[in-house]
């Protein structure tokens, strides 16, 4: 579970995330929603601990990742918006260094290397340099990593950019998959019909606040006129 209370975030004279309190319930694959600039990254370099909140609170099953960041970051795995991380290394390397952070046996981590690095087709890359892989194989060695790891909480922050379809596909059953298992999912996305199709929970997020935070059948429910995520998106975005 996921306690957000009464988080801000400001930078200079721009609030970039204003009193927002959430709870993410274990079990549920929850999508993040909201225009460029909403604030919706801030928030998750927050939840994260990339950046402390001005005021509120934030525990991760309930660990405080202020008060107990440690611990709190053992909870979670983190796939960032930007994979452009540790290129000196090799995706072995990096893998290897994750599982290394959150314990992961010798057996158990080769098991889920082999498994995963298969179903990503990246067999014959891991070794090679991050830095010679294209942004999408950048994208799985870090979803691999995560995958590795097997945190209760997944944190994704734009996952299936750069990704092929096959690869788009076969992290969304493993969301499913995670989820089923009892624990949960947290990602933002632009693709607002992936988010209609895979979440049992949205949020939207606009000008730092909150517009809506429910299932998809509550928010189609109070805009009955609109067909689609995509059109209610539009309607309530503009009306914050």
């Amino acid at each position: 579970m996921i306690e957000i209370k009464n988080v801000t975030k400001q930078f200079g004279e721009k609030t970039a995330v204003n009193d927002i309190t959430l709870t993410i319930p274990t079990g549920c694959i929850v999508g993040f929603i909201g225009p460029n600039g909403a604030g919706k990254t801030t928030t998750i370099h927050m939840m994260t601990g990339t950046l402390m909140p001005d005021k509120g609170t934030i525990t991760l099953n309930g660990k405080d990742i202020v008060k107990e960041p440690v611990e709190a970051k053992r909870e979670f795995g983190l796939v960032p918006d930007s994979p452009d991380l540790f290129l000196r290394l090799s995706g072995m390397e990096y893998i290897q260094f994750m599982a290394d952070i959150y314990h992961i046996d010798t057996q158990t981590r080769n098991e889920r290397i082999r498994k995963f690095a298969q179903e990503f087709e990246m067999e014959d890359s891991l070794n090679e340099r991050m830095s010679s892989y294209s942004h999408g194989m950048r994208q799985k060695a870090i979803l691999i990593a995560t995958l590795v790891c097997n945190p209760n909480i997944w944190i994704l922050d734009e996952p299936m950019t750069g990704l092929d379809p096959a690869s788009s596909y076969r992290l969304k059953e493993l969301m499913k998959e995670h989820v089923r298992q009892g624990n949960t999912v947290f990602f933002s996305t632009h693709v607002l019909e992936v988010a209609e199709k895979l979440c049992d929970k949205i949020l939207i997020i606009n000008h730092g606040k909150i517009c809506f935070d429910g299932t998809l059948e509550e928010l189609k429910e109070t805009h009955q006129d609109k067909e689609s995520l995509e059109e209610i998106f539009l309607e309530v975005t503009q009306d914050a």
